[in-house]
């Protein structure tokens, strides 16, 4: 729910399935609901939210893979270049279970669990 709903098209349109959770579920959905379903429905958590992180770390889980930029413009304007080229250069990764954290000057991604 952090992040746009505009990011959905422009994801599509560049080969990669995506769904706003504002379509999946309800706004306050707490922070482990989206992560069991994206592990029930083989996604990935695509957020601005550092607590995705902390959760995955938590649980010892081999999934969901976590997406998560840490910039102050999340804006699909200004991000998309670079996530599109993280997301390529990383979907193996993130296809077996990653944390991928982005921003603009870098990605780091770590192999799950953590």
């Amino acid at each position: 729910m952090n992040l746009s709903p505009d990011w959905v098209p422009l994801l599509r349109a560049n080969g990669f399935e995506a769904v706003h959770w504002s379509v999946v579920g309800a706004y306050d959905a707490p922070d482990t609901e989206i992560m069991q379903w994206a592990r029930d429905h083989g996604g990935v958590v695509f957020t601005h939210d550092l607590d995705f992180g902390i959760l995955l770390a938590h649980s010892k889980h081999g999934g969901p893979s976590v997406i998560q930029v840490r910039t102050q413009d999340v804006s699909p304007e200004h991000l998309c270049p670079i996530v599109l080229s993280a997301l390529r250069a990383h979907g193996q990764a993130l296809e077996s279970g990653a944390l991928l954290t982005i921003d603009e000057s870098r990605s780091r991604v770590r192999i799950l669990p953590l």
